[in-house]
């Protein structure tokens, strides 16, 4: 999205308006996307929607979403993401797009599911370019993302020079990412969890209150038992969905 509205900051204002449109219609399930067929007249191409633009961006974002991880964020979501960062980019407000929520919910997992698997972060390494857009490109001019702790986010910095840095590792879990522990909570509370999904984890009461919950140290056990059923609940539902 940096690079589409870079490129034409006029974009901006017709991917929110295609967003609109979209889900003014039938509701927000991308059918405005949809081609005309011999016989049936698509949404884009009814008079109102005849001057929308922004086709061709959603299109090639859509591509690079599926290459990454296929049948995973779904047309209406694109939508909905895009029009989002359009706003961001043109210096508006940002707000949460439930998307996680969605994709879990469809795998018969909840909110407290989330928050507990997302636990894992506790554990292993990750490469600059998969947060690296946290310290130079939330809104496009460089400014770092304002849900991330600023000393931790300088920090980051240090090691990552650049959104494309591929050279350098930075720890999920700073000082105990080899161990499976409760540390995770702890960071995060501190608005010091690595990736954009962990920070989102203090924007909904649900989940908020189990970070905090857990970050006092004083919960380790439950967590693994949270941990251990969630596990167990998922590996029973991709069993009985196994063709």
């Amino acid at each position: 999205m940096v690079k589409i509205i870079s490129a034409a900051p006029s974009l901006a204002g017709p991917l929110l308006r295609l967003h609109f449109h979209d889900c003014f219609v039938r509701g927000c399930d991308a059918s405005v996307l949809l081609d005309s067929t011999k016989g049936n007249l698509a949404e884009r191409d009814a008079k109102p929607n005849k001057s929308l633009r922004g086709f061709g961006s959603v299109e090639r974002v859509k591509a690079k979403l599926e290459a990454a991880c296929p049948g995973v964020v779904s047309c209406a979501d694109v939508l909905t993401l895009m029009a989002r960062d359009a706003v961001v980019l043109a210096k508006g407000p940002s707000w949460p797009v439930p998307l996680l929520t969605r994709i879990f919910a469809s795998k018969g997992l909840d909110l407290k599911d989330l928050v507990v698997l997302s636990g894992a972060h506790t554990l292993g390494t990750a490469h600059c370019p998969s947060f690296a857009d946290r310290l130079y490109n939330t809104t496009g001019n460089g400014l770092v993302d304002p849900s991330l702790d600023s000393e931790y986010a300088d920090k980051l910095r240090l090691k990552c020079k650049s959104v494309d840095d591929k050279s350098m590792l930075s720890e999920m879990d700073p000082g105990s990412y080899r161990t499976f522990d409760t540390s995770y909570y702890r960071h995060v509370a501190k608005r010091r969890g690595l990736f954009r999904s962990d920070a989102a984890l203090l924007t909904d009461a649900t989940t908020e209150e189990y970070v905090r919950h857990v970050a006092t140290g004083k919960f380790d056990d439950a967590f693994f038992r949270d941990f251990q059923r969630v596990h167990d609940q998922d590996g029973q539902h991709r069993r009985a969905y196994r063709p």
